[in-house]
């Protein structure tokens, strides 16, 4: 069954968005970073999250992408948002890169 997830149907309730900033910063936690990205979302109600790729080996740049959904009919006003996310457990050996609809940004993290 694992081995078919990439065959199966994409959701059409979820779309890859663009970003306009993106920036990794240092967390409390010595030797922790958190990514935070920003933009603006096409429909006010749309919710913006981050989803790391899945990965059988650990990549040199762990991809990250930006994800809007909506929760059914979307109202057509732009806004702004801001996402983040703690990069535990999801670093490639060089890094992350952060994936939008029309844009990519690379990391190198420490």
């Amino acid at each position: 069954m694992a081995e078919n997830f990439a065959e199966l149907p994409a959701p059409s309730s979820v779309r890859l968005i663009d970003f306009e900033e993106a920036r990794v910063v240092p967390g409390i936690v010595p030797k922790s970073f958190i990514l935070i990205v920003s933009g603006t979302k096409p429909y006010i109600n749309m919710t913006v999250s981050l989803s790391p790729l899945v990965y059988i080996k650990q990549p040199e740049y762990w991809g990250i992408e930006v994800i809007g959904s909506l929760p059914g009919i979307g109202l057509p006003a732009t806004a702004p948002y801001t996402v983040s996310l703690p990069l535990d457990g999801i670093l490639g050996t060089k890094g992350i890169e952060v994936i939008g609809a029309n844009n990519r940004k690379t990391f190198d993290v420490p």
